[in-house]
């Protein structure tokens, strides 16, 4: 395969699809993108048809072909990036899903995460997975969907269905049942892989009631696992990349490095900062996870997860209907010094790292009759920097150094004034790249990895580019005080 031939990345998010062709420096030549409905059967429960995302795939794959100009036998390879822990079980002769994807977010399973905490599980889970026992990994979503669905757990225990996150359940429908694998760094988001021997733990499986033949292969993060179905868009294009949606960010921010950090801003914000070959174990309520998987060898990573940042954007669009779009808030923000002491703690599905309060839920504080629009939203946006801070405390606290600057990626990393902010409130330069979308970017450098596309690693970091560098300017007092009024608030919404 030739060095300048293009690479197809399948994003599949948790609010949309997408096909982004790449070429070999990033630069994107087509684009084709699809909305996904959400499904909410109840509160705090989140399902997505797992059959419309595999429809929206193939459409938007062809458009973004077609888009490109570009046939599917010049790509070199394909590199899909998924939401992680979303959660389909499938029949094996149909590939049909014997019920919705249950999606990360969802919280039905909080009952069953208490019952094995309290029988003293908790600790095995961190030890083997690096993982807290929580409803937001796949494990006992798995276990729902045994319980509940008529009949799963006798099909189960017969081998007639098969469990995947997103990228497993895509690559069976694209080869056509031929592979039923993941990589290393979904399954490590399962809450039943040992994270240090890369396998599937049977102990765990066996906490969970999980049969062994219910689960995908492990594979790396970059090499060829199959072929598309000619049939499908023209061609047998190699299936190369796999990677979950923050690894696959961590990966295209070149953040190869130990001690390198980064920062996803999209539906929720996830950083990660690079551990090198030593899974560091969290004293502060971050998970150790797998950063990447090449040749069998396992990159590792701390972890901080917020659960909602531009999905409080989307709440101010789409439920208090103050902006008609998400872009307006830049504009509210700059109309005010300040938000008069308000702070919006966006714990709509719980809290996230360091906290990990399942049942905390989201409170406006500080409100007074000269409370507007314009504080509200300003509140909304600096919430997502005083997350990224709790964040950054508690992997300092782990023992990682102070990094040099934060990486940061994702629809919000566009605004301006959020990644101004951030810089003051970490009191640390953001860098902002050239290319934003670095989760279908990391996707690409993978499948081009595996494919020739490019030599090494260092072949890869040499793509990356900073378009621009937020450097801190707030005075040490006024973070201080900010940032002690966003302890407070936190403190108000917490459960336990």
């Amino acid at each position: 395969m030739t060095s300048d031939a293009p690479l197809l990345v399948i994003d599949q998010g948790t609010t949309s699809t997408r096909a982004i062709i790449f070429g070999p420096d990033g630069d994107v030549r087509g684009v084709a993108q699809r909305e996904l409905p959400q499904i909410y059967p109840a509160p705090g429960w989140v399902e997505h048809d797992a059959m419309r995302i595999w429809q929206d795939v193939q459409a938007v794959v062809r458009d973004a072909l077609a888009a490109a100009g570009t046939a599917a036998a010049e790509v070199a390879g394909i590199g899909i990036t998924n939401q992680r822990e979303t959660t389909v079980v499938w029949d094996r002769a149909t590939g049909q899903p014997i019920h919705n994807a249950i999606v990360w977010q969802d919280r039905r399973t909080a009952s069953i995460c208490e019952q094995l905490r309290q029988k003293g599980a908790e600790e095995l889970v961190r030890q083997r997975t690096g993982l807290l026992l929580d409803p937001y990994f796949s494990a006992t979503k798995i276990a729902w969907l045994l319980t509940h669905v008529p009949g799963a757990e006798d099909r189960a225990a017969r081998g007639e269905l098969a469990f995947g996150t997103i990228d497993s359940f895509l690559v069976w429908k694209l080869t056509g049942g031929r592979c039923h694998v993941t990589d290393a760094t979904n399954a490590a988001r399962t809450m039943l892989l040992d994270i240090r021997t890369g396998r599937w733990d049977p102990e765990l499986q066996r906490l969970f009631a999980i049969p062994r033949g219910l689960m995908p292969t492990v594979v790396d993060s970059a090499g060829v696992v199959g072929h598309c179905l000619p049939e499908l868009f023209g061609a047998a294009i190699p299936i190369a990349g796999l990677a979950g949606d923050q690894q696959a960010a961590t990966f295209g921010q070149a953040a190869f490095a130990p001690g390198m950090v980064k920062s996803t801003y999209g539906t929720g914000c996830f950083a990660l900062a690079n551990t090198g070959e030593i899974p560091v174990r969290s004293e502060n309520r971050l998970l150790t996870t797998i950063a990447w998987q090449l040749d069998g060898r396992r990159t590792y990573a701390l972890e901080g997860a917020i659960f909602v940042a531009g999905a409080a954007v989307q709440w101010l669009r789409d439920g208090l209907g103050v902006i008609g779009q998400a872009a307006e808030t830049e504009a509210l923000a700059r109309q005010v010094e300040d938000t008069g002491g308000v702070y919006l703690v966006p714990a709509f599905t719980g809290l996230g790292a360091p906290w990990w309060d399942p049942e905390a839920r989201g409170a406006i504080v500080g409100m007074t009759r000269a409370t507007g629009v314009p504080q509200i939203a300003r509140a909304t946006l600096e919430a997502v920097a005083y997350q990224t801070r709790d964040l950054m405390d508690a992997m300092i606290a782990d023992g990682i150094p102070t990094p040099q600057a934060l990486r940061v990626d994702g629809g919000l990393s566009v605004n301006d004034w959020v990644m101004q902010f951030m810089a003051d409130i970490l009191d640390l330069p953001v860098e902002r790249p050239s290319v934003t979308e670095t989760t279908a970017l990391g996707a690409a450098f993978l499948a081009g990895l595996a494919q020739g596309v490019y030599r090494d690693l260092d072949d890869v970091a040499g793509r990356w580019q900073r378009e621009r560098l937020f450097e801190p300017s707030m005075a040490p007092e006024r973070r201080e005080a900010l940032c002690g009024g966003w302890d407070i608030a936190v403190r108000r919404v917490l459960t336990s």
